[in-house]
């Protein structure tokens, strides 16, 4: 990645690293940095795992001193919400981070730099790179800056609602039943766990989910099994 092209990104991040390395180890994918020795001196699993305490600390931080004194429920909550990988990845869309990725030829071709998991572990690797790079200050700015519409938007439309608490009521109103959920599926390091959770009403599976917790996995399976529940013919509303 030449001087250029680091520039480009850190105008988007509105942020200049004093260490360059740290912002290439961050957008570094393991498969980058196997296949190609001596270019990368580490990829970027440990940043991405620094860069999810820092986010999760801010985040919270943000809350707590939000108008309204939130109660620690709904501060759990919109903070489970925001931090998933579908919205770290949607803030990665959004910097155009899937053009600056550094990865190796397997994931280049099986479109690496639109996974969603991807992207969302090289936003949180920037995330830490910063707080390494310039302290808690920069790295909070550069948090706030890019959620601040998102947070405000979940806060005002309770978009972080219960979803498997949802569901639980919906099926034993309609069928008198509860959902049963499965684990099917788990990859990746031991600190960077990737879940798949389908759930089934009656035998019947109505939502797949996926999560770096199998928790967080069953609520997307639930989201999903309440959208095709809506869908289904005499189910009017849910």
């Amino acid at each position: 990645m030449d001087e250029k092209t680091i520039k480009e990104l850190e105008d988007i991040l509105g942020y200049s690293f004093r260490e360059k390395r740290l912002l290439l180890n961050a957008l570094t994918h393991r498969s980058f940095y196997h296949e190609n020795p001596g270019v990368a001196d580490d990829y970027n699993e440990r940043l991405e795992f620094l860069g999810d305490a820092v986010l999760g600390f801010v985040i919270v931080e943000h809350l707590y001193m939000a108008e309204g004194c939130l109660s620690e429920s709904i501060m759990a909550k919109a903070k489970s919400y925001l931090v998933k990988e579908s919205v770290l990845s949607e803030i990665a869309s959004s910097l155009s981070l899937g053009k600056f990725l550094r990865l190796g030829k397997g994931e280049e071709t099986t479109g690496g730099r639109r996974k969603k998991s991807l992207l969302a572990d090289a936003t949180e690797a920037l995330f830490g790179a910063v707080y390494l790079d310039g302290g808690y200050d920069n790295a909070r700015r550069l948090i706030l800056r890019v959620f601040q519409d998102r947070i405000r938007i979940v806060l005002a439309s309770g978009a972080f609602h219960d979803f498997k608490t949802e569901l639980q009521e919906k099926t034993q109103m309609l069928f008198n039943s509860i959902p049963e959920y499965r684990l099917v599926g788990q990859e990746g390091a031991e600190h960077n766990k990737r879940f798949t959770v389908d759930v089934y009403i009656e035998g019947e599976k109505l939502g797949t989910g996926f999560g770096r917790s199998k928790k967080e996995a069953e609520t997307h399976a639930a989201e999903e099994a309440l959208a095709n529940l809506q869908g289904k013919e005499g189910v009017k509303s849910i």
